[in-house]
């Protein structure tokens, strides 16, 4: 199976663990930096150079080699389970993406049809978010009426397949608390062109593509809706340190134990 979603500078200075609507498109453009002194110019999602990914055939070889000598600084970052699904709704099924269509074409009429879902004009947010975490929770338990999207199946499920094809992690940080994160990171290895955190820009990929967020995070999450995201992302939450009780509070409420997630998610 290899190492999915995993990106590693051309200097081999750091590894990472891609997990989508978590800082990814920024951790990517300051990983291109440090080795070339100057942002990809576009998302960093389409570079097809200046950084191995393992989408890359020619890049495979290299993160396989690296990651299972562990070689390299590896790491990743995860994000509050409420505001990550929250985001996933307005910017894949509220938004329009950088082609100027809807996300993955026929899916947004799909869900009008099964689940009721509308996001035109000027929609009820919280009802039409309500339905679609319904059918988020169906992908990912029952693989219906479709397999998981990757930008809201469970960030646990990301990180487990680098643990089980032989990586490990040397340091796993929260989007919450950014900057000194991904300053951590920075601070364990060596780049060819110093980063200064305070003056990159985020290169959030997804704003702008959907509706302004009209409501706190808390009014979208009623008893039952807690309960689906609780169903769905209860290791999440366990591992991460998020608290499930209180959707208003996006902050981690403890330190992650690194031995505790490779024991768990290394199955």
């Amino acid at each position: 199976m290899g190492f999915p979603g995993t990106w590693m500078t051309e200097s081999e200075s750091m590894v990472y663990r891609v997990v989508p609507k978590c800082a990814c498109s920024t951790i990517g453009q300051i990983m291109y930096y440090s080795d070339h002194g100057e942002f990809f110019d576009g998302d960093i999602h389409d570079a097809k150079s200046g950084l191995h990914k393992w989408a890359l055939d020619g890049s495979q070889a290299k993160i396989e080699a690296n990651v299972t000598e562990h070689k390299s600084f590896a790491f990743t970052c995860v994000r509050n389970p409420y505001s990550r699904i929250l985001s996933s709704f307005f910017d894949k099924i509220a938004g329009i993406q950088r082609n100027g269509q809807r996300y993955r074409g026929n899916l947004v009429p799909q869900l009008a049809q099964k689940y009721g879902i509308t996001v035109e004009d000027d929609f009820d947010q919280i009802a039409n978010f309500r339905r679609f975490l319904l059918f988020a929770r169906d992908t990912i338990r029952f693989r219906k009426p479709m397999d998981p999207d990757i930008h809201w199946s469970a960030q646990s499920g990301h990180i487990s397949t680098f643990i089980v094809n032989g990586g490990r992690y040397d340091r796993i940080f929260w989007t919450e608390t950014f900057n000194d994160g991904m300053q951590s990171v920075l601070d364990q290895t060596e780049q060819s062109h110093a980063v200064d955190l305070n003056n990159i820009p985020r290169f959030n990929e997804s704003e702008g593509h959907g509706p302004t967020r009209a409501h706190p995070i808390e009014d979208f999450f009623d008893d039952l809706s807690k309960h689906l995201v609780y169903e769905i992302y209860k290791r999440d939450f366990v591992l991460f340190r998020y608290d499930f009780e209180n959707p208003a509070n996006k902050m981690p409420t403890g330190e992650i134990d690194l031995d505790e997630v490779h024991a768990k998610l290394g199955y």
